[in-house]
């Protein structure tokens, strides 16, 4: 299996995702925006980092991007797709998921561990996992805070398309788990398709067991075993 983790200017967690899989067993490789899609592509992963420098708004101006239409026709196909992080902002913008990442309520940059309760382990993305299990996995971003309007939100729920909500350590969700304010506490939705996900934290940040932290991301890369 190929894992294609695209490289825009100014992303800078796609080596990490690279390694992150390989210690997984998965073959991957960084693929730059200009270059498009390899033909024998098995997953995508949209990675980290400030791609433009989050100019106009996080994720706009790498979502439009040649590659994004293949990406898109990939996602028709069922090929697995990851947004992480600055990823997942991408992946909004492209409309591969509903709603928009923004400003987080603090204002502030935030970059700390947090805990994220799974609320759907019926998908490639929390098979590992039972629904209410607790993980603990980093974030880091300026533009985190999931927005959506209130009836998109509530098809979400509907359709069982959140994914990881954050919490506090007993898989409470509260107001003070929340580290972005996101509405709902949402940490990571589906698109359209369960083969599509983006995410705030970074599970490639919690795959490797020598940087001395949770290895709890591991159950979400395992998608694309």
């Amino acid at each position: 299996m190929t894992v294609a983790v695209i490289t825009f200017g100014g992303s800078n967690c796609d080596r990490d995702a690279v390694r992150a899989l390989a210690h997984i067993g998965v073959d991957a490789e960084r693929v730059w925006h200009e270059d498009g899609l390899p033909a024998d592509v098995d997953g995508i992963v949209l990675p980290g980092g400030f791609s433009y420098g989050d100019y106009l708004r996080a994720g706009a101006m790498a979502a439009h991007s040649p590659i994004m239409n293949e990406v898109r026709d990939a996602a028709e196909d069922g090929i697995p797709v990851l947004g992480v992080c600055n990823g997942a902002q991408v992946g909004c913008e492209s409309k591969l998921t509903p709603g928009a990442f923004t400003t987080n309520a603090s204002a502030r940059f935030q970059c700390e561990s947090v805990h994220l309760r799974v609320e759907n382990s019926d998908t490639p993305w929390t098979a590992a996992y039972e629904v209410g299990d607790v993980i603990e996995i980093p974030i880091a971003h300026g533009e985190g805070r999931f927005e959506i309007a209130a009836e998109r939100y509530e098809e979400l729920v509907a359709d069982d398309r959140i994914v990881f909500r954050y919490c506090d350590a007993a898989g409470n969700v509260t107001d003070e788990a929340n580290p972005n304010g996101s509405r709902g506490n949402v940490a990571g939705i589906l698109g359209e398709r369960e083969n599509v996900a983006v995410m705030m934290p970074h599970p490639e940040r919690a795959t490797l067991p020598d940087l001395g932290r949770s290895v709890d991301g591991q159950g979400v890369l395992s998608a694309f075993v």
